[in-house]
């Protein structure tokens, strides 16, 4: 999808249906993923084909679907990756990121740069806002650009839905805070690209979402 010269591309990836987003401008080589997912070959892969220049890896949060891929995308661009700093614990942990139960896929490192609620990244040419959003894991992040009106949401929010809160750091409580309180407020045409499904909006979601009855 392309917002005013940005270009937001969601490669599917994984059993679960991780979405991972590589992220550019129109007239630019250079990009960021978000998100590699299990297939980090899958991306590697379509960078190349695509003769971008890979610059940087963003974390939403530290589970197995999400991350598999890192190591080999790191290894083949050699660039930094970011992540919460209350998510670096669990990218660094085999059973609290789950790839504990995949043979041959378990996966453990650090994030070269710890990010937290507040911070402004400088990617593309845009300002990035991060902005805390805890409660499928004790440190999931969104990324919001506010002048594009676009938010990547990782599993906190999805289409007509948001992320499970029974697995490791996880909060029901946390997750409506997150939800109520940090995401509903953005402007309503914001639109939402989500970990997994299809993109929505902010609007959308305050009116079909059913977060707002755990209030």
């Amino acid at each position: 999808m392309e917002i005013n010269g940005l270009i937001i591309e969601s490669v599917v990836v994984g059993s679960v249906g991780t979405n991972c987003y590589i992220v550019h401008k129109k007239d630019s080589e250079h990009c960021f993923v978000v998100d590699p997912g299990d297939s980090g070959d899958k991306i590697a892969n379509y960078i190349r084909d695509q003769k971008m220049i890979l610059d940087h890896i963003l974390l939403t949060h530290g589970h197995f679907d999400h991350i598999i891929g890192v190591p080999e995308v790191k290894r083949a661009f050699h660039l930094p990756v970011y992540a919460s700093e209350t998510e670096d614990a669990m990218l660094a942990d085999t059973s609290l990121n789950l790839s504990c139960h995949l043979p041959g896929k378990q996966t453990s490192f650090h994030a070269d740069v710890l990010v937290r609620d507040g911070d402004e990244l400088e990617l593309l040419g845009y300002k990035w806002k991060v902005i805390a959003t805890p409660g499928h894991t004790a440190g999931s992040v969104s990324y919001y650009i506010p002048e594009e009106e676009v938010l990547l949401s990782g599993d906190t929010l999805f289409y007509e839905s948001y992320g499970r809160t029974d697995l490791a750091t996880g909060s029901s409580s946390d997750i409506a805070d997150s939800l109520l309180n940090k995401l509903f407020v953005l402007p309503e045409d914001t639109m939402v690209y989500p970990g997994h499904g299809d993109p929505t909006t902010i609007g959308y979601e305050k009116e079909h979402n059913p977060i707002p009855y755990y209030r």
